[in-house]
């Protein structure tokens, strides 16, 4: 069975990891505050990962905007800190590492007596060529399941227009079942977008799964990979297009699962019914359902 979510106040997972798009200072500030306030006020632990600005500017903000930042760093219930903090200098980005500090950094709010954690962090590293950046679309996709479903956390995933390219932006802020803030420009999203499915574990692809997608396909297979639920699904409904190299991806990423149970597939495009009768050795590790 699907495990209710885990959080202190009772929200549902999707509630509690939100893209959080903003386009001005003053959109930023509003945001900051209201995150900050309530987490203070309900005594969570709020940490601020900051990537393009000052750790200062964030106290300075939140105390002209009435709330006493500076009592709430000195007990430790306010933490603002950088991406170099946070990343050791050189270091490749790991979803696997990132995981494993998510869980590390509840068991020290709850140490400390806060009832859970509340964090906001910069994204604009994500339009930044990062060792280990092509994974971050990977991680955002595994986090809905194997860190919010399961932990007392609310994290907003900070997403300045100003700074993220619309393509990565789109991307990224699309693999949240939630986004809230300025509304996306005209022309369309990515190629190829994938997301966590609300209710049971598993993804939806929507789009086109072709050559010009082929690394969004590889970022989507990997979260199918590494998933640990023992029962995943698979929604291609919403697929336009489904090319061979790109189901081999995700048939490949089902077959290396460490659960024996086969990956179901929901709304399978007619293609994908014709890949099976030419290669069916890619139908290991795959259950179509019409359901």
């Amino acid at each position: 069975m699907h495990g209710a979510p885990a959080s202190a106040s009772g929200s549902a997972a999707a509630d509690r990891h939100v893209a959080v798009e903003y386009s001005s200072d003053d959109e930023w500030a509003g945001r900051l505050v209201a995150f900050v306030r309530t987490g203070l006020d309900g005594g969570e632990q709020v940490r601020y990962f900051a990537d393009v600005t000052d750790p200062g500017l964030v106290v300075r903000t939140l105390t002209e905007r009435g709330v006493d930042a500076g009592a709430a760093v000195r007990r430790g219930q306010l933490v603002v800190t950088t991406a170099e903090e946070t990343y050791p200098a050189g270091a490749r980005f790991d979803p696997d590492a990132m995981i494993g500090r998510w869980r590390r950094a509840v068991e020290a709010a709850a140490a400390r007596g806060h009832r859970s954690l509340r964090v906001i962090g910069e994204m604009s590293r994500g339009a930044r060529h990062r060792a280990g950046a092509e994974r971050l679309l990977e991680y955002e996709l595994r986090i809905h399941q194997e860190v919010f479903e399961r932990l007392p956390l609310t994290a907003w995933c900070f997403y300045d227009r100003r700074l993220v390219p619309d393509d990565a932006l789109e991307l990224l802020a699309g693999a949240h079942l939630t986004r809230s803030g300025t509304a996306a420009r005209p022309g369309g999203g990515p190629v190829l977008s994938v997301a966590p499915l609300a209710g049971p574990p598993g993804f939806r692809l929507s789009g086109s799964a072709g050559y010009e997608s082929r690394r969004v396909t590889a970022s989507a297979a990997a979260a199918v990979a590494a998933s640990p639920a023992p029962d995943l699904t698979l929604d291609l409904s919403r697929l336009d297009h489904l090319d061979v190299a790109a189901f081999a991806d995700l048939a490949r990423a089902a077959h290396r699962r460490t659960s024996r149970t086969p990956v179901r597939l929901l709304g399978s495009p007619p293609a994908l019914t014709r890949m099976l009768e030419l290669f069916p050795e890619l139908g290991a590790g795959l259950e179509e359902s019409g359901q």
